[in-house]
């Protein structure tokens, strides 16, 4: 294999796959690494007690809370990144999210760019990641300049009833931006087949809008795009003067491995990515690479998520649940003027998902008990912005080993938006369907679950206050530029895919003629 090339990617997720495939036509020579290899196609793929008890496919990491408490992440490390496991919830930020919030519990800052300057990469990812949607029924929908590519995914009829019953409440339900591969019109022909395996399981089928499937195999099209996988960036080596990288230091096939490139893109998450750059540190870079404005690591954001079950009367037999979601508290309600988030439903609960997320205390419950809580289910996923801080930081020691040092924020905010849902549930007219005897369960998503890990090298124009500039490229090196979620100064309420493959686009199309 050459060791010189006119770009390397670091990372194959949403970020990294998006921009390999945006730049794969220009001919230009492209090595894409992987710490992680091809996720296997296998049965296990569709089983929740593998997925969700035995966590299969979850990276065996071990890092640190502020404590010094070792926890076990929710990563995964292969082709597609993250994007193999998520829901393939593909929302565009809010307009209103590029500009400056103020919260119950802080301020959100603004962006350096505005929501029309990325507008038309959204509609290009959208138009990539095959998301299916309906504009105009979101009433925080912010301006597009086309319709989804799909129609919306249909809702089943025990959604559909929920949804008339939100509307006839005064409330303005919408069908979730959904990236899959389905046709609905066709469906003997259609790759997707709508199974509940989706939200948090592999596609076994290959029918999930991942950056795998939609990135980087269409990039390996390209005869001058090669993928390493099994390969572990370790650090970044920079020239004399420290203006530039000249390389990236591997571990592959259990050596050490120097590879080369005109251009460098990191892209291993909010996280790694993070530690990537302060395991880079040299003479020029003491705090580490990028880090002049000691904000690399810092800023760290993942989102306060509740998942929420509530048990309904009658069973609620929707296979694929995913379909519906509510933004009319997105910014407030009446009698809270702060924005409160996000509510969508997520991946029809199964049994074996219980002993996964409270092992405890369903140890001692009949598995058919489960089976009943888990057919009479309805579940839903909360989000609220999680604000940037300062304090809230990735950090490494001198072994690479990661601490999360973070506290929670916007809890205010978070607990509002799930009495509300709490008591529309309860005053829709629909306890015989629904709510019967008020029984939840409730999950908060602890500091474990970093699939909308965001932040840590926000871009900005401000050197002083930030890692990256507009383009996200790092202030202080030539060459070096960020394409994940790292690059957020915020992180809104919606899930940030979208946001991150767009950005790629936009990095990608600035990227061309400099290549």
């Amino acid at each position: 294999m050459a060791e010189n090339y006119d770009v390397i990617i670091i990372g194959s997720g949403a970020g990294g796959g998006t921009l390999a495939r945006q730049l794969a036509p220009s001919g230009k020579k492209i090595l894409i690494l992987e710490r992680g290899g091809w996720l296997k196609r296998e049965p296990e793929n569709w089983l929740s007690e593998e997925v969700f008890v035995k966590n299969r496919y979850v990276s065996p990491d071990i890092w640190h809370d502020k404590n010094g408490k070792p926890f076990q992440p929710g990563v995964h490390y292969f082709v597609g990144g993250a994007t193999k496991m998520y829901g393939a919830a593909l929302y565009r930020l809010r307009a209103e999210d590029f500009g400056e919030l103020h919260h119950q519990d802080g301020l959100s800052p603004a962006w350096p760019i505005p929501y029309d300057e990325l507008e038309p990469y959204y509609t290009q990812a959208e138009q990539m990641y095959q998301v299916h949607g309906a504009r105009g029924e979101d009433p925080t929908e912010p301006p597009a300049s086309a319709p989804y590519p799909h129609p919306p995914v249909s809702h089943e009829p025990r959604i559909a009833q929920l949804a008339d019953d939100l509307t006839q409440a005064g409330y303005r339900p919408f069908h979730s931006p959904c990236g899959i591969m389905l046709d609905e019109t066709r469906m003997p022909f259609s790759r997707c087949v709508r199974c509940m395996d989706c939200d948090g399981f592999p596609c076994l089928v290959h029918a999930k809008s991942d950056a795998e499937v939609l990135g980087v195999r269409p990039a390996l099209e390209h005869p001058n795009v090669t993928l390493l996988i099994d390969a572990m960036a370790l650090k970044l080596e920079t020239n004399p003067a420290g203006t530039a990288v000249t390389g990236v230091v591997v571990q592959h096939a259990g050596q050490q491995e120097v590879f080369r490139a005109g251009t460098v893109v990191v892209s291993c998450g909010a996280a790694n990515s993070a530690k990537l750059l302060l395991m880079s540190a040299n003479d020029k870079h003491p705090r580490g690479l990028a880090n002049g404005s000691d904000q690399v690591g810092r800023n760290y954001m993942f989102h306060n998520s509740q998942a929420v079950l509530a048990l309904s009367k009658e069973p609620n037999p929707t296979v694929y649940q995913k379909t519906l979601g509510l933004n009319d508290f997105y910014f407030g309600m009446e009698g809270y003027e702060f924005p409160m988030g996000n509510i969508q439903m997520v991946g029809k609960s199964q049994a074996p998902m219980f002993r996964g997320e409270k092992p405890i205390e369903t140890a001692l419950a009949p598995q058919w008990t489960l089976e009943m809580v888990a057919k009479h289910s309805v579940d839903f996923w909360l989000s609220t912005e999680d604000l940037p801080r300062a304090d809230n930081r990735v950090t490494v020691d001198a072994a690479g080993n990661i601490t999360l040092n973070y506290s929670k924020t916007n809890q205010l905010s978070a607990e509002t938006l799930y009495k509300k849902l709490k008591s529309m549930l309860n005053s829709l007219g629909m306890h015989e369907h629904l709510i019967p005897r008020n029984l939840y369960m409730k999950n908060e998503i602890d500091i474990g679950g970093v699939a909308h890990q965001a932040g840590t090298c926000r871009f900005g124009n401000d050197p002083k206050s930030s890692v990256l500039d507009a383009n996200c490229k790092a202030h202080e090196l030539d060459n070096l530029y960020v394409v994940d979620t790292s690059f957020f100064p915020s992180i809104g309420a919606v899930n940030p895919a979208l946001t991150a493959m767009a950005n790629a686009l936009r990095v990608g199309e600035h990227l061309l003629p400099r290549l």
